[in-house]
């Protein structure tokens, strides 16, 4: 899971350091306002959305901006629709990229997506392309602060597949439908923070670049991520 920790790290510098914080907000509110819109607007009741509410909070959104997106959606009429979109393709070097948007202009996302692709150094794919390279996943991270040990019988008892110890936490995989059931146990184990907190997809197997394709490959990531369509950019490189 070290490669996800590199990606995850970029995004968290990227979106919730610097300037694009406010964006990275403003995408979780739309992700929010469709989970709400599809089902019942109670996290509880609704799976979908309590997914997205946990990765809200992981991301350290204000509790009123993510009660906001979800009142949106309780009046929102017909006529406001988003529909998922998923983009594969090939960035420098071959390396495998899957784009997740929403959109309420398909033709316009496309595009847009597209030219960033053809711009640096890649292109799309059909699709199918390259999904079948990554897994759906949980991924919960959490300070290395807690005992090792109680932390990862608390996770593997709960379902968990795996707990890998990084430099300064524990990451801890799971099957997307025991996610909840994890993240849960470690919160009632008295986890107070969780630094990554969301159902995701991660590459079977990360390929080595050159420095040059790297910083390559890096600027494509960030430009597929300003997208305002684009919700998450998944790449296959792996971490230096």
């Amino acid at each position: 899971m070290s490669g996800h920790s590199k990606w995850a790290t970029i995004h968290r510098k990227k979106g919730l350091i610097d300037a694009a914080r406010g964006k990275v907000f403003q995408k979780l509110a739309k992700e929010l306002y469709v989970a709400a819109k599809s089902g019942t607007p109670d996290p509880d009741a609704n799976p979908s959305l309590r997914l997205v509410v946990e990765k809200a909070k992981a991301a350290n959104m204000p509790k009123d901006n993510i009660q906001k997106a979800i009142d949106k959606a309780k009046g929102a009429g017909e006529n406001e629709h988003y529909e998922t979109v998923r983009y594969e393709g090939y960035g420098p070097s071959g390396t495998a990229f899957m784009v997740d948007c929403l959109t309420d202009n398909r033709n316009r996302t496309a595009s847009f997506v597209r030219s960033t692709f053809t711009k640096h150094g890649g292109n799309l794919g059909t699709d199918g392309s390259v999904s079948y390279l990554f897994d759906r996943v949980g991924l919960i991270e959490i300070p290395n602060e807690y005992d090792e040990d109680e932390v990862m019988m608390t996770a593997l008892d709960a379902g968990a597949l795996d707990m890998e110890k990084l430099d300064e936490s524990y990451m801890i995989t799971t099957k997307p439908e025991d996610f909840i059931k994890v993240k849960d146990a470690l919160a009632n184990m008295g986890v107070a923070e969780f630094l990554t907190s969301e159902v995701t997809y991660v590459a079977q197997n990360e390929v080595e670049v050159d420095d040059e394709t790297r910083e390559k490959v890096e600027k494509l990531y960030e430009l597929l991520e300003d997208i305002d369509d684009v919700q998450n950019v998944y790449c296959n490189i792996k971490e230096n």
